[in-house]
């Protein structure tokens, strides 16, 4: 005998409280928190359960009542669907507002800091058309609209797009690994992006090529990768999962022919099981193996920077951001010329390259190989004598060997991806004692459960929130630490854990 499946309750009039993770929203009821994608604080609406946890509920919005005065319209037709944009439905002071205070939250509630300056959030320029690179998806089950769900059972048929293959070439739906949503016009990226990617599905259509299959790992094409840089420049790479060399040149001329602004066109074979391409050959068809950004110097009179980004180079999605961003770190370090800087994590050497010119000597650190490659000719092209570039994990490079060659660093400045440092890196930090400890992170969670980890040596001044991402509720965060004495730490630590102490 079967086991009845308990049916999952609708919550009536629940006012949205609070913007939380992963860009839901946040309501109580009772003693339990409820999670909901797509509604903004100050909304009154009823939410249909559809996971109960012990401690918390996760919904869905299926009717609002009172619109918050925080909402807008959003500009995306896709919004609602795709989960790449979820705040788009909130005005942008207001989007700050909560990126400002999920900084504090997470560096009052993990860390157990306080007393620090915590600067306004720096706003980004713009707020649609502001990445300078996106990756698309080919996929054979293509995700199917509430709308086109309705069509289909009130017709009692299926539209003729359903007819066909199912195929779609855009973003993944969160939480399905398989199914993708067609994307028409995505706003986050400048044209010829949206071009770019319609030519590409119009074209693979007319000549039957298999779109990839994620259950079954087969089908011809897997990605597309479009990056565009400030300069103009324009780079594409096409992934297929088997290099067959007619259709691929094919496609790649057809590229060429219609968009004569790519000046980047490159092609990937991967066979694996995943979309990683860290480990894959990119072959160069036609053009230039780079494409260019142009950045402001710190001090105006210095001439720009120009960074060379290739296929697989790390570089910040927002550039006009990334300037502002670098900006905040040089002004933190408060450079007197004859410093000593680590910069872990360094990529492409965009940090240490900025901030070279004010400094005695850079030593920049990266796991990655072609990166590090990448650094060093950002150093040649920039006329940069100062910035050396090191391959290996931080963890272990930062050894006691290391800092007797380089110089014991008076400035580290710590970038590392967004699960944070290992323990290891945090103990390598402690180990090379610096004055000074600028952390760079995009996910102020890990951040702050890194910072606990230094924080009975080294005081938090002061943070800098920087929105990287409008409409999303990413936000990077700069923080500059300072070494105590001995004496400080000490007494410092233990008055807090007074106070505050550790749960």
């Amino acid at each position: 005998m079967t086991r009845k499946k308990k049916e999952l309750p609708v919550l009536e009039h629940i006012t949205i409280i609070d913007a939380g993770a992963e860009g839901n929203a946040v309501a109580r009821v009772g003693d339990r928190v409820v999670f909901v994608p797509f509604a903004v604080p100050g909304d009154v609406v009823d939410i249909q359960v559809i996971r109960m946890r012990r401690n918390y509920y996760e919904g869905k919005v299926v009717q609002v009542h009172t619109r918050s005065e925080r909402r807008t319209e959003p500009v995306c037709s896709h919004f609602g669907t795709c989960g790449g944009c979820r705040w788009q439905n909130m005005r942008y002071e207001d989007q700050l507002f909560f990126k400002q205070k999920q900084v504090e939250d997470n560096l009052n509630r993990i860390g157990k800091f306080y007393g620090f300056d915590l600067l306004p959030i720096l706003p980004s320029a713009t707020t649609t058309h502001y990445r300078n690179k996106l990756e698309y998806t080919f996929s054979n089950r293509r995700w199917l609209t509430r709308e086109e769900i309705g069509i289909r059972n009130e017709d009692g048929g299926m539209r003729n797009e359903e007819k066909g293959t199912g195929n779609a070439l855009g973003f993944h739906i969160p939480g399905m690994f398989d199914k993708v949503l067609d994307i028409h016009t995505c706003h986050l990226q400048q044209e010829p992006s949206n071009s770019i990617r319609l030519a590409i599905k119009e074209y693979a259509r007319e000549k039957g090529f298999t779109f990839y299959d994620m259950r079954n790992w087969t089908g011809f094409l897997r990605n597309v990768i479009i990056r565009t840089s400030s300069t103009g420049e324009v780079m594409v790479i096409v992934v297929v999962r088997e290099e067959i060399q007619e259709e691929v040149h094919a496609l790649l001329d057809h590229l060429a022919r219609l968009f004569p602004a790519i000046t980047s066109l490159y092609f990937v074979v991967n066979q694996k099981r995943n979309d990683s391409l860290l480990d894959q050959k990119f072959n160069l068809y036609k053009g230039e193996p780079f494409i260019t950004e142009r950045m402001q110097a710190f001090q105006e009179e210095d001439p720009d920077l120009i960074f060379r980004i290739g296929p697989n180079s790390f570089f910040q999605t927002n550039s006009g951001q990334a300037e502002k961003l670098y900006r905040t770190v040089t002004g933190f370090a408060g450079l007197r010329g004859d410093e000593v800087v680590y910069d872990l994590y360094t990529g492409i050497g965009t940090i240490a390259i900025y901030l070279s010119r004010y400094v005695k000597q850079v030593i920049g650190v990266e796991s990655v190989g072609p990166a590090v490659s990448d650094a060093d000719q950002n150093a040649v092209l920039n006329g940069i004598q100062n910035a050396r570039f090191i391959t290996g994990e931080v963890e272990s490079v930062l050894d006691p060997a290391f800092i007797d060659a380089h110089g014991k660093p008076d400035l580290i400045i710590a970038d590392p991806p967004r699960s944070g440092m290992q323990e290891k890196g945090i103990r390598a930090i402690l180990s090379a004692a610096p004055q000074t400890l600028v952390y760079i992170s995009c996910n102020p969670a890990t951040q702050a459960r890194d910072l606990a980890l230094l924080k009975e040596h080294y005081q938090l001044i002061k943070c800098q929130p920087v929105d990287m991402f409008p409409h999303t509720q990413h936000v990077e965060n700069v923080a500059l630490l300072k070494r105590r004495t001995r004496d400080e730490g000490r007494i410092s630590y233990f008055l807090i854990s007074q106070f505050h102490p550790l749960q």
